[in-house]
Formats: structure tokens, sequence, C-alpha cells
């Protein structure tokens, strides 16, 4: 059983309830702002056939009324979860609404979505049209898409909206149905929708908008334009060639319509990640080792490391650069903070905050698409687009382009955070590659001594391994890094020689254990948080405590379902609890 978001009755754990009526009861509330006492969920509301026949009524999954009273003629939305396919879900929808005074309707099975307005046509018959989204509370049917800059809401429900927009475009898109080309098409629409929250003034109206009574022509021509300006900002980072044409019309408006709602700048969530994830699924992801951090992992790790805005920082193995949005956010909060004690103004701390971005933040990817992903977001949210590269990490310094070279070097910088690729069908292979590393070799153990002796060079590597080595090399001496690793690392005892390098290379600051669900269902591989400080020589000798954790719930369970239970969110705050009681300095 589970309880009722509005009414708080227990209800049937079912599949229908749990993937699709509570989640959309949530949006109701807390993006469309319907006060719970205008929605009816459990007892169900019935339709009736007509007034006077009682026995012939239907049951309907959600109802929003105009009025608290809820009579039948202050029925306002219809909202149809039921887990069938489209057609016979969309025919339920509008039979609902012929029998009752609801003029808005929507379809919802967990995951798409479909909106309806009731209209009475030249004759008196009842017709049917489809419309970009429903109105928020208080808001006009004929407003649907006008909202501005600052009316735009931060929501929690991203991952839900682009699983909606995944299913529609899979079943309608008529351009293309690849997710891979589907994700870079989206990625440049959401590019578009970054740009216009960045750029319009609070007060005026969004151009990145569907309206109810617009022609799609006319939402893909402003919408074209907007990309257009965004190509012309950025064009150090969007090719020229880049367009949303394998989208079509009626598609666009669709996106455009679950989209134009929220903030996507303030969302808690890496939203280009959770596109990209979401598009990609097991197309692209995991081939390469691709397996994106979870939020409050990334935050967590950041919140220990206490990033200054005078460190430098990179990510080796960026991807959609979760960690560098998340540390740009981090620092900025800072800057903000300090500055306006100082009562600098607002440009004064926007000019501050872009100079850390453009000097601070660097990272590498091998991926082209991925880098290129996350030098466009960088460039939209913060200007720090100069100092991503595409580049294999593991790849000889020597052999990078002029242009990495003058920007990224071994030994530079104060922080390294990293979830780098895992696994053995990816391995590193080249003598001149493994030839660089000392893990690069094979080691053996000497049983009477307890040491380790570096012996033939290996034929491969599993690359978390030599990432290992890699992202020490970027550090300062006293930089600190923030890996995430597989388990066998810290236990496997033929990777002892590993556990004795990092004791004599590095001061282990902390080891945070993590469930195996945290990167499920992407991949079961378990994990660990290692957190260290590149030794400088007067560290050598010296002993000191290490900061150790179990984190039992990650927020979600093995599915990807939201659990409202996360250990790994309450681990910084313990860290820094014990970092006082130790005077512990990173």
């Amino acid at each position: 059983m589970i309880k009722d978001f509005i009414s708080g009755i227990q209800v049937n754990e079912t599949p229908e309830e749990i993937e699709a009526v509570q989640p959309f009861l949530k949006i109701l509330v807390e993006d469309y702002n319907y006060p719970k006492n205008l929605i009816r969920s459990k007892p169900q509301y019935r339709v009736k056939v007509s007034p006077s026949d009682t026995k012939k009524e239907y049951p309907i999954d959600i109802a929003v009324f105009s009025d608290i009273k809820m009579r039948d003629e202050d029925l306002h939305i219809i909202v149809e979860c039921k887990r069938k396919n489209k057609k016979d879900g969309i025919n339920q929808l509008k039979d609902y609404l012929r029998l009752s005074n609801a003029f808005i309707g929507v379809w919802f099975n967990g995951e798409e979505k479909l909106y309806l307005r009731k209209y009475e046509g030249n004759k008196g018959q009842i017709n049917f049209e489809e419309i970009p989204n429903i109105p928020v509370y208080g808001q006009r049917l004929e407003d649907i898409g006008k909202f501005k800059r600052r009316d735009l809401k931060e929501t929690h429900n991203l991952k839900s909206v682009f699983k909606s927009i995944r299913f529609h475009l899979a079943a309608n898109n008529v351009g293309t149905k690849r997710d891979e080309a589907l994700a870079q098409q989206l990625i440049n629409i959401i590019f578009c929708k970054i740009f216009d929250e960045k750029f319009t003034p609070p007060d005026e109206i969004v151009s990145f908008r569907a309206g109810i009574n617009e022609e799609p022509k006319v939402i893909r021509k402003r919408i074209d334009k907007l990309f257009k300006d965004v190509k012309l900002k950025y064009k150090d980072v969007l090719d020229e060639s880049d367009d949303i044409s394998l989208i079509d019309d009626s598609s666009l408006v669709y996106v455009i319509g679950e989209l134009q709602l929220y903030c996507l700048i303030d969302a808690e969530r890496d939203v280009v990640a959770d596109a990209f994830e979401t598009f990609i699924g097991g197309a692209l992801k995991g081939g390469q080792g691709q397996f994106f951090t979870p939020r409050n992992v990334i935050k967590m790790m950041i919140d220990i490391l206490d990033i200054k805005e005078d460190e430098t920082v990179l990510d080796p193995a960026c991807g959609t650069g979760g960690f560098l949005i998340e540390t740009l956010r981090n620092v900025w909060e800072n800057i903000d903070k300090k500055r306006k004690k100082l009562k600098w103004d607002v440009s004064a701390i926007q000019e501050e905050k872009i100079k850390y971005a453009y000097n601070n933040i660097s990272g590498i990817d091998a991926d082209y698409f991925l880098a290129k992903v996350t030098k466009a977001y960088m460039a939209i949210l913060g200007d720090g687009k100069g100092n991503i590269f595409c580049e294999d990490s593991l790849e000889n310094p020597k052999n990078w382009s002029s242009k990495t070279k003058q920007n990224i070097n071994l030994g530079k910088f104060d922080v390294v955070l990293s979830n780098p690729p895992f696994g053995s069908k990816i391995p590193v292979k080249g003598k001149e590659k493994l030839s660089q590393f000392e893990f690069g070799y094979k080691w053996k153990l000497d049983k009477k001594n307890y040491k380790w002796s570096k012996e033939k060079i290996r034929e491969k590597e599993a690359p978390q391994i030599i990432f290992i080595e890699r992202c020490l090399e970027f550090l300062k001496e006293g930089g600190k890094l923030g890996i995430v690793l597989p388990d066998g690392i810290f236990g496997n005892d033929k990777l002892g020689y590993i556990r004795e390098y990092l004791l004599e290379k590095t001061n282990i600051i902390a080891v945070i254990d993590v469930p195996f669900e945290t990167f499920m269902p992407n991949t079961p591989t378990k994990t660990s948080i290692l957190i260290l400080r590149k030794k400088k020589s007067e560290d050598k000798d010296k002993v000191y405590p290490i900061f150790m954790a179990v984190a039992e719930t990650c927020g979600h369970d093995r599915r990807a379902k939201f659990v409202d239970d996360d250990d790994i969110a309450k681990i910084a705050p313990k860290f820094k609890e014990w970092q006082l009681n130790n005077k512990i300095k990173l």
C-alpha cells in the first residue's frame, strides 16, 4: 500500500498508481500550483452517463475543480492515467469529457502525455483539439505559453518530462526516430531554452513558448530564430551546420509545450545529462563506460572538497559536465555571498563569476559529442567554453592538439574530480600509452617483506586503473582528488600495488561506500568514493585520521525510481563535523 498524495488515503501499490497517478498529482501541485483542495483522487470522482441514471458512472483517476465545493458544474480538468495504449486511452478521455462539464483533458500513462481541449463546433457538435499544455492555476487557456521570465518554475520532475518527450518522439516524430540523432536535436532545443532564460529580462515574455492558438509553423520560425541567435553568440562552440530540422513541426510544438513552464537554469539536476541519459539509453551509454554520475554523489564530493574560488578544477572524463556545472554553482554561491557582504553591484559580481568559469574550470572527454555538449552548456551558463577539450586524457600529452597543450598540463590543477569509464571491455592498449604509467606494468608481490615490484609492461589495462594515476599527475602537490571507483580496487588482493602507491603518494582523506543501486539501472557495479590529497614533501611521514562512511540508501531503487531516503545527502555534513573535530584542512 502507498499513501495517496492528495487525500492521504492508503491505496494499492499498482504500476498505474506508482508510475502515473501519484507522479501527476505531484506535478499538478508542485509545477502547476493547483491547491490540493481543488483536486480529487481518492475516493475517485465519478462521471455519470446521465443525471437520471445513477447506476452507470465512470471513475476518474484525477479530477481538478474550479471551486472547493467540487460540484459537477465545477469540474475543470480530467486526467486519465490508465496503463493502456494511446488510442484507447485518448478515446476513453474523450468519452469522459463528453459526459462532463470539464473542457480540458490529460492522458498520461507514466510515459507519454497528451493534452486535449473540448470545444463546441458550428452545429453544436463536440470537437477536440490537441493543445501544447494545460494552464497553470489561475491562468486562462488562451494564455498558455505566455510566461514572463520571472514566472518560470524550478522543478523536481524533469526526468518525467524528458521521458514523456522521448516516448512521444519515438512514436510520432517524422524526421528521425534514432536515439542518437534525437538526443542531439533535443539538446539543441535545450540550448535554445537555456539561452532564452539567460537573456530574457524578468518582466518580458519568453521566446521559447508554444501558445494554444499558434500555428506550428509560426512556433518553428520563432525557435529557428532563437537557435540562430544561440549559434551566433556561441559560434566557437556550435557548428553552422547544427540545426533542429530532424524534429517535425508538430513534435517540436510538443517538446516546447512540455518544457516551456520550467526554468532549466535553476534545475536541481544537470538537465543536459538527464536528456542525454533519457534519449541515448543503451545505444551509446555503457558501450564506452559512459555512466553518468548521480547529482547527489556529485554534490557530496564537491561539498567535501570545499572548492575555493582561487582553485583550478579539472574533470578529465567530463561527459556532459556534471562535476563542472555543480562546481560552478557551488563556487558562484560563495562569490555571491562574499561580494554581497562587500556591497558589490550585480554586474561586478556577474563579471567575477564569468572570470572564475573562464579561468578556473576545465574538462576533457574523448567523445566528440559529449565534449561539444559540455562546451556549449558551459558557454551558455558561465562562459567556461574555452577550457573544454575533446582529447583522450590517457594519451601522451605530447600527442594532444596544440590548443589543448596550451591549456592543460600535468601538475597544474588544484582539484581533480572524476567518474572515469569502467570496464574490461574498453581496455587501454598500446605500449606507448601504457608505458607512461606505473599502472601500465604488471606488479608482483614479494610475500617475505610484503612489497610490490614492477615487472614487464601489460598488453592492456582497465581504464579506471590508469585514470587513477593520470588524475594524480594532473594535480599540483597538495592538490585534491575526488574519484568514483569500483570496489575491487579497494579490496582485490591482486591490486594491492595500487593501494601501496596511493599510500605512498597521497594522504587519503575519505573513503565513502555507496550502495550498489547508486548507478543502477545503468550498471550494477558496486562503487566507492575516494577523496585524497597529493602529498607534499613535508607530508611524507605524517600520521593522520581517515574519514569513512557507508551509505545504505541513495534516493532511488535499482530501477531508478525515486525513494524518499538518501544517505548520500547526509555524508558531507557528517564529514564537516569530523573535519572540525580532527582539525583537518582541505
